[in-house]
């Protein structure tokens, strides 16, 4: 690279997106890789400078440690833009989270693109104290980076004392619908529930995709 490219920028405050850049001669500066392109082993970058100018700048002009990280960036994933689903009414400002020992206010960081997993379950049942370790083996699993679905726990529990020591004794990671909110939802939204544990996977319209969710092989497909 050329060392005069690198004197276009003055050292300062980075901006968002902007890294540190070395060439072959030891040069630094800031800029921010936007695009790269040609096949491995010869590949050039489009950066941005912070006048806005972009320069196009192949590998073998930069620091070997620089020339690698070139050859290893992969574009960040375009934004998926959230849609709207029958159960934001219910939901928003109503969910509560696992936080230390305690269940506090939760707001989603991004609803979910596809689906809406709801966990029918309660403390005081033998059946779900059995299956909720493996539900909850299954969202560390499959939910990191998986903004398609989001599971919600809909709780029987006489109050939300026993849903917090429910939430403590399983170590759970997703949200929960507040106690005081769920005969709302259930008087919106019939699931047709007879029993619990019971997994119910809806779409953002509110229909039932699957009301088999406890076959976890199956729902990892459905939700990948």
């Amino acid at each position: 690279m050329k060392t005069a490219i690198f004197s276009l920028l003055l050292a300062g405050i980075s901006h968002a997106g902007f890294e540190q850049w070395t060439n072959k001669d030891g040069k630094t500066a800031e800029f921010e890789l936007v695009e790269v392109t040609g096949e491995s082993g010869m590949k050039s970058g489009t950066f941005r400078m912070r006048s806005g100018r972009t320069v196009k700048i192949s590998s073998d002009h930069l620091s070997e440690a620089d020339a690698k990280r070139l050859e290893e960036w992969k574009a960040a994933p375009p934004e998926v833009e959230s849609k709207p689903s029958v159960f934001d009414e219910v939901l928003d400002g109503n969910l509560v989270i696992l936080d230390g020992k305690r269940l506090k206010k939760h707001q989603l960081a991004a609803k979910p693109t596809k689906y809406y997993v709801f966990y029918y379950t309660a403390s005081w049942c033998g059946p779900c104290q059995k299956f909720t370790p493996s539900l909850v083996e299954f969202y560390n699993k499959h939910k990191e980076g998986n903004d398609s679905f989001e599971l919600v726990l809909i709780t029987s529990d006489r109050d939300e004392g026993a849903m917090e020591e429910y939430a403590k004794d399983k170590n759970m990671p997703w949200p929960q619908l507040k106690h005081s909110k769920v005969e709302k939802f259930k008087s919106k939204f019939d699931h047709g529930v007879e029993g619990i544990p019971s997994v119910i996977v809806c779409d953002l319209e509110g229909n039932i995709v699957t009301a088999k969710g406890r076959d976890l092989n199956a729902l990892g497909e459905l939700l990948k």
